[in-house]
């Protein structure tokens, strides 16, 4: 097969995924249900993003084909971040979420939300060029209308014949259609679409699916044991890597699909390409599963979750103080984390404007900066301290403030307030510009020279 040179491209329904994790030593005065105490919230990309963000992890360049709305689809999107390019279909309502109650390991409970679907309108004109000049195509369904677009379908079942298609169906989805190289049902999806008919046998499951959908060859999927892959005529059992007990297998099936297509794409057979996705998806449970692509939630005393600029809106509205400081924080030292402290501790939340990774160079020059700005933005927003970051591409964040109107503007005691054209924004909206001490000894330049020094 000849090897693809493009992007992988997810085509699929995304969800906001949220684990709530807690200890249940106790059980409801009123009722025969588990009391969960809350220690902690992390969310991730679901669904198709879900996917998308795996094959991200894997440097593969990525490309998601969904339809988001309100504000899980918002979250979504900013979990994505910069590391997926999303190309929108037609969607009515909010994004789904998932929200699994856990315990010890074990998830007590799932909520599900949100009614949102994928419509049935026309692409984007240029989405079926974007699916022609994928790597590789993986639809993911999760039932909840993309599946269904008639002009996505009619898309799909036109790509070149050198570009893998492998779709991960679900029961409540559209019937894959028959261009695809590879099915990837799990063996519960197995026996639905079947009817429940040879459940003993799942390459006999396999070659039925083949005959119902005409598809190029389908792999039933089948947790510890592996799976059985039929492309035409050809069987064969995959086992898998064993797994911790009581590992989380969250997010194995998306990991497979991923894999599996980004080997179709490689040239691989699909059989080869199966026994790949078995391996990686092994891995992938033994290492956490989807747990590692989790954020946790910033704590509420933060300010709340959202963008910079919805943050700056709840404060105002709630009649809080915005602070705001700015700056590369590149190679993250003691002394960034002692200002953005004493920042913090100025008002209700605190916003941090981080230079581009374009803009620093302009300012520091081609050797700097040495972390990007995607990872400094993640390092900022783990701190206690942060409620959020913006990124901006300018040499200065005085558009960024003429935005965001702070209360409190932070810069370092190096600074003189009179040179900072900065402070002038921030006065004319009725702010102040208020200088943080720094401590002696700290800074980015001299870990640099140290390094230099001792190297």
């Amino acid at each position: 097969m000849t090897v693809r040179r493009g992007p992988l491209v997810v085509v699929g329904d995304v969800l906001l995924d949220v684990d709530v994790h807690g200890s249940a030593r106790r059980t409801c005065p009123d009722a025969s249900a588990p009391v969960v105490d809350v220690a902690s919230r992390e969310r991730r990309p679901g669904g198709a993003g879900l996917a998308a963000s795996i094959a991200a992890r894997a440097n593969a360049e990525v490309v998601l084909v969904t339809g988001v709305g309100g504000q899980a689809g918002a979250d979504v999107v900013r979990l994505l971040g910069d590391r997926v390019r999303l190309a929108g279909l037609p969607f009515s309502g909010e994004t789904p979420g998932k929200t699994r109650i856990r315990s010890g390991g074990r998830t007590l409970l799932r909520a599900d939300s949100g009614d949102g679907r994928v419509l049935d309108g026309p692409l984007d004109p240029e989405l079926p060029g974007l699916l022609r000049s994928a790597g590789a195509v993986l639809v993911s369904d999760y039932g909840r209308g993309a599946t269904a677009n008639p002009f996505l379908r009619r898309a799909l079942r036109q790509l070149p014949a050198d570009v893998p298609l492998v779709w991960d169906p679900h029961p409540r989805g559209g019937v894959p259609v028959g261009r695809a190289d590879l099915v990837v049902p799990d063996l519960a999806e197995a026996v639905a679409f079947t009817g429940g008919s040879d459940v003993d046998d799942p390459a006999l499951l396999a070659r039925a699916l083949l005959r119902r959908w005409g598809c190029g060859g389908v792999a039933v999927t089948l947790g510890a044991a592996g799976a059985v892959v039929v492309p035409q005529a050809v069987t064969g059992r995959i086992p898998v890597q064993p797994a911790p007990p009581g590992a989380d297998a969250c997010g194995s099936g998306d990991c497979f699909a991923v894999i599996t297509a980004l080997a179709l794409a490689d040239g691989a057979d699909p059989v080869e390409a199966v026994t790949e996705g078995v391996r990686r998806a092994g891995r992938f449970v033994a290492s956490g599963g989807a747990a590692q692509l989790s954020e946790p939630e910033p704590r509420p005393g933060n300010g709340g979750t959202g963008t910079a600029f919805e943050v700056a809106e709840r404060v105002r509205r709630d009649g809080g103080r915005l602070v705001v400081t700015g700056g590369c924080f590149d190679l993250l030292h003691p002394g960034h984390v002692r200002l953005l402290e004493r920042a913090r501790e100025l008002g209700d939340a605190l916003v941090v404007c981080l230079n581009s990774d374009d803009s620093v160079r302009r300012i520091k020059g081609a050797h700097r900066p040495l972390v990007g700005h995607a990872d400094r933005k993640r390092l900022l927003e783990a701190l206690e301290s942060v409620t959020a970051v913006v990124v901006f591409d300018e040499s200065s964040p005085c558009a960024l403030l003429e935005r965001l109107r702070p209360d409190v503007w932070v810069k370092g005691d190096d600074y003189d307030v009179a040179t900072l054209p900065e402070a002038e924004v921030v006065h004319r909206h009725g702010g102040r510009t208020v200088l943080v001490p720094q401590i002696a000894g700290y800074s980015t330049s001299r870990l640099l020279t140290s390094l230099r020094s001792a190297g």
